[in-house]
């Protein structure tokens, strides 16, 4: 008889997690090791996170891979997806990366900006499920998750709509997707964290705001990232298997204030 707890093991599958130096991303690729799940590690610039967070895993008993990638660019998310194909085919697409890059009034906007912002927060999850999906298809299983922002609600300050809009147009991508993959056996879903106690966070520009903001949040405080990590990783489970399309807001009932 199966069990719950073995629709939770990820024993046999191999993860790909995008932006995995970053808080959030760290925490999923330890829920999903915790799963059982071997892992590609994916980080742009910080060299030695990618390793320490790699022999941790692997201290765990998970076969590991590190790539290192600049995701605004469309090449190296083509590179990123055939590295780590090569490595093991990818049954879990985790398509955390993303970034505001750097604050811009909606005024200033310029192209390449634009371009940056959405090369790494559309494009790059596009291009990676693009790549990676055929491969799920062939096996007659996946899961792509896509993590959002509450930016795409709100539409962020004026600083960072480049970056709103781009979660905005990736939670359109998500709905697109799921449409045309759920058929052939992958689910297609996201993650939209709230607040969450992240470097980002942590920001002397953002400090003020979060305690503005947790006033409006009914728990009376921000998120940790394993608590957007493991709600990730059991979405890429089968116990989440009828999951498909949606969007799974975990920020403490922030909506229902």
């Amino acid at each position: 008889m199966t069990t719950p707890r073995d629709k939770e093991d990820l024993s046999g599958r191999v993860a790909l997690v995008t932006g995995a130096t970053s808080d959030i991303g760290a925490a999923t690729a330890q829920a999903l090791a915790r799963r059982g799940a071997d892992l590609v590690l994916h980080g742009h610039t910080n060299a030695d996170r990618l390793a320490s967070l790699r022999d941790e895993l692997e201290v765990s008993g998970r076969r590991v891979r590190v790539i290192q990638a600049d995701l605004t660019d469309y090449h190296e998310s083509r590179r990123l997806a055939s590295e780590a194909t090569d490595f093991a085919p990818i049954d879990i697409l985790i398509n955390n990366a993303g970034n505001i890059l750097r604050r811009v009034h909606w005024t200033e906007l310029e192209p390449t900006h634009l371009d940056r912002v959405f090369g790494l927060n559309y494009r790059a999850p596009l291009f990676l499920a693009q790549s990676l999906s055929p491969g799920m298809i062939e096996r007659g299983r996946g899961v792509i998750i896509n993590i959002l922002s509450t930016a795409y609600v709100s539409g962020g300050t004026d600083t960072v709509y480049a970056y709103a809009s781009a979660k905005g147009a990736l939670w359109t991508l998500t709905h697109a997707l799921a449409n045309s993959l759920a058929p052939r056996g992958v689910r297609v879903l996201a993650v939209c964290p709230g607040t969450v106690d992240t470097a980002f966070q942590r920001e002397p520009f953002n400090r003020a705001l979060v305690e503005t903001w947790i006033d409006n949040i009914p728990l009376k405080r921000i998120g940790q990232p394993v608590e957007i990590g493991d709600v990730v990783a059991f979405m890429a489970t089968d116990a989440a298997s009828f999951v498909v399309g949606d969007t799974i807001h975990v920020n403490g009932g922030i909506y229902m204030s």
